[in-house]
């Protein structure tokens, strides 16, 4: 199946005809008194509803496992909670606020090191140690843009026995494809683009290795961190549309980053490719989209807080991939947890901008951003 096919069709044939999944919120399950063995036993540890969307986001991986947790911080907490004492993980110095806030506050508590380098791209052989066992990586890199050559990093990690973690939430697989590229495991907030409409919160986790993926069940049951069967539903009813609202939302960020480029009002815009000929190149080499979030920066002599407040339609708020425009201050809000010298080193100015783009009328939301940076000189 093509992945709009597969979106809509990958769940079928359920009880009585239905053309939507049961939802079964039972907690427990009885078993056979003669086994006590059964596929359920208890919600924590299975439930068919949340089976049903694991196999919904394996398929469109393409992958041999998947898992669905009650957010995505919970899944990467759980992809990374496969490191032991006296591992170390590398990751991009922009990468989203929440996964530093972990790495940087709970992980060394488990003996566990992370390094935040500038530039993941520039990673060689020298840079790996004996204690090197993961790279985490997002790419498009949140709220940078910044994009990192997937192919070269998995052949560099495995050459030295890291697997290579991809947080892949900006480009769904709709639009890309890490376990085909190499990589070992996918996360995903799918809160995001996958439930698309800001109204629940999940975590995805994919991936081929079976042993992985047996750590992957243990985190669910061991840490219970799991998705609810209602959000569960939910996810896979919101999961159909993805493709769909997704062609619109880039057709959108694409008008308005034409609009805005060039323009006297705004200093700078970044979306994926803009920083270079080389990661346009890897980009383009490597997904299939430019996703529908973009950053910027005002001119210096506009007025910040009265261009948002201006705003009509974009909302003033946190989280991104619903099908309403969202635009947030990553310095102060998605990016809180880093420090001042952090961000600086990850590239994430006081004035900068990230908007999620949504489906409204093109038009319209091009009309507000111009008021908007009219209201801001």
């Amino acid at each position: 199946m093509h992945i709009q096919t597969a979106a809509v069709q990958t769940l079928r044939h359920h009880e009585h005809g239905a053309v939507v999944p049961p939802v079964h919120l039972a907690s427990t399950f009885e078993l056979d008194p003669g086994s006590e063995d059964g596929s359920y036993a208890y919600q924590r540890g299975a439930n068919p509803t949340r089976a049903q969307l694991e196999t919904v986001l394996a398929t469109l991986d393409g992958a041999a496992h998947g898992f669905a947790f009650a957010s995505g911080m919970a899944a990467t907490a759980a992809a990374l909670s496969t490191l032991a004492v006296g591992d170390e993980v590398i990751l991009p110095a922009s990468v989203y606020g929440g996964t530093y806030r972990f790495v940087d506050l709970v992980l060394p508590g488990r003996g566990v090191t992370g390094r935040f380098v500038d530039d993941l791209g520039a990673l060689t052989d020298a840079d790996f140690t004996a204690a090197t066992k993961a790279i985490f990586m997002e790419t498009p890199a949140n709220p940078t843009l910044r994009i990192t050559d997937l192919r070269r990093l998995t052949e560099l990690a495995h050459r030295h026995g890291a697997i290579v973690i991809v947080d892949n939430t900006f480009m769904t697989p709709v639009l890309q494809r890490p376990l085909e590229l190499g990589a070992d495991v996918v996360v995903q907030s799918a809160t995001k683009y996958l439930a698309g409409h800001s109204d629940l919160l999940a975590g995805a986790i994919t991936t081929n290795d079976e042993s992985l993926a047996e750590a992957f069940a243990l985190a669910q049951k061991a840490q219970g961190g799991v998705l609810s069967p209602g959000d569960s539903f939910r996810l896979i009813q919101g999961i159909k549309t993805l493709p769909l609202r997704l062609e619109r939302q880039q057709a959108n960020t694409v008008a308005i980053v034409d609009h805005l480029r060039g323009h006297d009002d705004i200093a700078q815009v970044w979306y994926p490719g803009s920083h270079s000929e080389d990661e346009a190149r890897i980009h383009a080499g490597q997904a299939t989209g430019t996703g529908a979030v973009l950053s910027f920066e005002l001119a210096p002599e506009l007025d910040r807080v009265a261009f948002l407040r201006a705003l009509r339609y974009p909302g003033y708020a946190v989280s991104l991939g619903g099908v309403e425009s969202l635009i947030c201050r990553p310095a102060t809000m998605t990016h809180e947890a880093m420090t001042p010298q952090a961000r600086e080193k990850a590239g994430i100015s006081e004035e900068l901008l990230r908007l999620s783009v949504g489906i409204e009328d093109i038009t319209d939301l091009l009309e507000d951003l111009d008021q908007a940076l009219a209201a801001a000189r």
